[in-house]
């Protein structure tokens, strides 16, 4: 069974009915933010929303890359639990576990249009 990212992020209170982030949360954000903050990354992530699943070699061939240097970005997001892979005979396929990060980069793509809009 393909183990597939839920259509949304689980319920969450509004940020304004938050408590004011703690000092550790922002660093802990922050530090989200960077490994987010990189060009091939966030290809990365478009290509898989797109496509809903992927060979790490048909990501490397869409992106331009080397597969080597694919794998390493697609490790760090492994790592946090955003991907999640399968095997099928020799190759690999990832996909977005975690439908927050597809909520995210849609609401920055939103901004960055809007952004642009308003200083036209």
């Amino acid at each position: 069974m393909i183990e597939t990212a839920k259509t949304s992020c689980l319920p969450k209170p509004n940020l304004a009915d938050r408590p004011l982030l703690t000092g550790e949360q922002a660093i802990e954000l922050a530090g989200l933010f960077k490994i987010l903050a990189n060009d091939t990354r966030l290809r990365l992530i478009h290509a898989l929303v797109r496509a809903g699943e992927m060979r790490m070699t048909e990501l490397a061939r869409d992106l331009d890359m080397k597969p080597q240097a694919v794998s390493n970005q697609l490790q760090k997001f492994l790592d946090l639990g955003f991907l999640a892979s399968r095997r099928q005979g020799t190759s690999v396929y990832y996909r977005i576990m975690d439908p927050c990060v597809i909520s995210l980069l849609d609401h920055v793509l939103c901004l960055l249009e809007d952004a642009k809009a308003r200083s036209r």
